[in-house]
């Protein structure tokens, strides 16, 4: 795991999109893994400047978000598929169908998860990962757990993660209690992974991360086992590897 701390989040946030253009220069059709939450939101708006600069081009990109809300509509305000269209898709010009954001209607769960697992393999699995991490350790919507968990699943999501969230509804009641996500073996399959922290209140989390085990109980701990992995922190969420 390569750590590279800077100084804020706008510096973290440039640096992430220059590796993220980096390989999209490098492989125009390239399979981005895509995150959400405030972490990207920087970083995000730095390629729809490089985009509109001409600088980089996502015509011939495709792309897999790792999470949904389970019993939203996708044009909720909150819902994944639209923090997507209105912070990345469409300011930058991917191609009509090729951007993916995992969904269940709940009729069918188990064959919308499996569905999702084929439709990234059959992509060839993901090029480059962007990954926030929750300040109890969790990638993607893959909360604290006594095992990993591979494939893509319906989660129950942790009481931390709730109350995390709570800041985008109108209350903590108002967060969705389930989501869809990926599993690691999306994550870990990927050829890259950028993790992106920010804040003093993702250190306790990084610090597990990186100098604790290998634990489900801290999901993100996984990636030590990867082999390619670029770790960006600001200084507050760095201050606890000192």
């Amino acid at each position: 795991m390569k750590i590279i701390v800077l100084k804020d989040y706008d510096t973290v946030s440039k640096e992430a999109a220059k590796i993220v253009a980096d390989e999209i220069k490098a492989n125009p059709s390239i399979v981005l893994g895509l995150a959400t939450g405030s972490t990207p939101v920087g970083m995000y708006n730095e390629l729809a400047r490089l985009c509109s600069a001409g600088e980089i081009s996502f015509a011939d990109a495709v792309s897999y978000n790792l999470d949904e809300y389970v019993g939203i509509d996708i044009n909720h305000e909150q819902s994944y598929h639209r923090f997507m269209d209105e912070n990345l898709f469409s300011k930058v010009n991917f191609k009509d169908g090729s951007t993916h954001v995992p969904y269940t209607d709940g009729a069918n769960p188990d064959a919308d998860c499996r569905a999702y697992d084929e439709a990234v393999a059959a992509a060839g699995g993901i090029g480059i990962q962007i990954l926030g991490i929750g300040s109890n350790g969790h990638i993607a919507f893959n909360e604290p757990d006594d095992v990993f968990i591979r494939r893509t699943h319906i989660t129950s999501l942790d009481e931390q993660t709730i109350r995390d969230n709570a800041r985008f509804f109108d209350s903590e009641a108002d967060v969705p209690k389930q989501a869809i996500t990926v599993g690691m073996g999306v994550i870990m399959g990927a050829k890259k992974i950028v993790i992106i922290a920010t804040g003093a209140n993702k250190a306790d989390a990084v610090y597990k991360m990186v100098r604790g085990e290998v634990t489900p109980r801290v999901p993100a701990s996984i990636l030590q086992l990867h082999q390619d992995v670029v770790l960006l922190l600001d200084e507050a969420a760095a201050h606890k590897l000192a």
